[in-house]
């Protein structure tokens, strides 16, 4: 987590010294990145999204991080979940037709449930949900092909709730044991500007996030519980 933040840092203070550096030999307007702004410009946005995460098995897991079951992004499984982020940040066009920025915000990716993990089942909170959302920090990138069509990208820290840190076998027995709350989230998308200022797209977006590991006692092993999902969704992003 520690080499993480450190990267984080790392980059945001590259990324902060840009506009002087792009100053020092702003060019013209011309590209299809915010064509009417010089390279070494910049723009504040926001971004909204809302979609659907992968699909999972009623009685298997939560994305792909524990459980025997697997989920398919494109059938309807019982479990899928609507979520949505937000987020806010500054871009710098960093060429003609590239943009690169910082981004902040949050996610809420739906509720999710525990049951039948471990070799007898021993864990069933199949009447339980637990929330997994958390705030983001990360870089950003946005490359337009043409005028008005873009393929963009974004990763970075993921810092999720924990709910507590404690689940139950059927005999209300806390088998819990510790839990990082960090992960990372990464995505890719692609849409159209309607202008320099809005533009509307796509993206699939990955969130992984540990829940610490719970301990099965009739083989006295421990299942890393990593609640992980992906989603995809409608994105709106707004530039001032």
């Amino acid at each position: 987590m520690k080499k993480t933040l450190f990267s984080i840092a790392f980059v945001s203070a590259g990324l902060a010294l840009a506009p002087v550096t792009f100053a020092q030999d702003a060019q013209p307007s011309s590209g299809n990145y915010q064509s009417s702004q010089p390279v070494g410009s910049g723009n504040w946005l926001i971004d909204l999204s809302a979609g659907r995460t992968d699909g999972y098995s009623k009685n298997s897991n939560f994305g792909s991080g524990f459980g025997s079951g697997s989920g398919s992004l494109f059938s309807n499984k019982n479990g899928r979940r609507t979520g949505y982020s937000v987020l806010g940040g500054y871009r710098w066009k960093v060429g003609s037709d590239l943009g690169l920025g910082l981004e902040a915000g949050y996610a809420d990716l739906g509720n999710y449930k525990l049951s039948n993990l471990g070799s007898s089942g021993s864990v069933n909170q199949s009447s339980t949900q637990n929330a997994l959302r958390g705030w983001m920090l990360g870089g950003n990138g946005r490359i337009n092909l043409l005028p008005k069509w873009y393929i963009s990208g974004h990763a970075g820290y993921f810092h999720a709730n924990n709910n507590g840190g404690a689940y139950n076998d059927t005999l209300s027995q806390d088998l819990f044991h510790g839990g990082d709350r960090g992960g990372y989230y990464a995505g890719i998308g692609t849409g159209w500007d309607i202008n320099d200022h809005f533009g509307l797209g796509v993206k699939y977006d990955y969130f992984h996030a540990s829940a610490g590991n719970i301990h099965d006692i009739p083989t006295d092993a421990d299942f890393a519980v990593r609640r992980s999902t992906g989603i995809v969704s409608l994105d709106a992003e707004y530039r001032f």
